[in-house]
């Protein structure tokens, strides 16, 4: 799985509004952004980089006033770690991610809430404020990022909401349009307020369920902590393997 995980991330990062291919790695940028977690690299599976290959890598984020970045599946590229932590590349972060099938697929027990796709504008800009509160303000609503989960929904991926008893968006997440057979679930979130009261699984069942009907084989995700990595076991995922969050400072 590490290796369609990494063809995945490759296939990703091609989408974006920017892409550099040099020595090996593919660099996504996108303008409207400075956040790390958009702007990033990954290398191609089996990639060798040499140290001249890592500078002209680091060269494009400095050329954009970013910090150099990558995320990817370490097995699948085994070279690739040394040859950044020769150039002074840190851990950011190791996780573990997990994996659902469409045979391992359990969806939650009916009664439950219910995930909807964002109907307008308002609520997709609504859907990444309560994401954005959702993770203690580790990023900033825009505009910008209720547009970004619109193109997600219309260029083939998921964007799901559920809706407070109140009206307001209680939570949600998205899902990345599917590639080489596979599809990463990203960034589900929930309120504080509306915790613990099954929003986070109907949103990972819906998105889960939709990229299985558009064809893809597997769903892939990280998860934040053991609360979180449970509800998604409940729901069919199952680890199978590590992915990498590397950078220069």
């Amino acid at each position: 799985m590490d290796t369609s995980v990494q063809q995945f991330a490759v296939a990703h990062l091609l989408r974006r509004p920017e892409v550099v291919e040099t020595g090996g790695f593919v660099a996504g940028f996108d303008p409207d952004s400075t956040s790390p977690y958009i702007n990033y690299a990954t290398p191609l599976p089996g990639a060798e980089p040499t140290a001249a290959d890592v500078a002209a890598l680091v060269g494009e984020f400095r050329a954009r006033g970013l910090r150099p970045r990558l995320e990817y599946a370490p097995v699948a590229a085994p070279a690739v770690e040394p040859a950044l932590r020769a150039a002074g590349f840190t851990t950011e972060e190791e996780h573990v991610y997990l994996v659902c099938t469409p045979r391992t697929l359990t969806p939650p027990a009916a009664g439950g809430p219910k995930a909807a796709v964002p109907r307008d504008d308002a609520e997709y800009t609504g859907l990444d404020a309560a994401l954005c509160e959702a993770f203690d303000g580790e990023f900033v609503p825009s505009p910008e990022g209720g547009a970004r989960l619109r193109r997600t929904q219309e260029g083939g991926g998921g964007a799901r909401l559920v809706r407070a008893e109140d009206g307001t968006i209680a939570g949600g997440g998205s899902c990345s349009p599917p590639a080489v057979g596979t599809s990463e679930l990203a960034g589900v979130g929930t309120r504080p307020a509306h915790r613990g009261r099954g929003v986070a699984s109907a949103v990972v069942a819906s998105l889960t369920e939709a990229m299985f009907a558009a064809g893809a084989g597997s769903v892939w995700l990280e998860y934040s902590g053991a609360g979180s990595r449970r509800v998604y076991e409940r729901l069919g995922y199952r680890a199978a393997g590590e992915r990498l969050y590397i950078s220069l400072p």
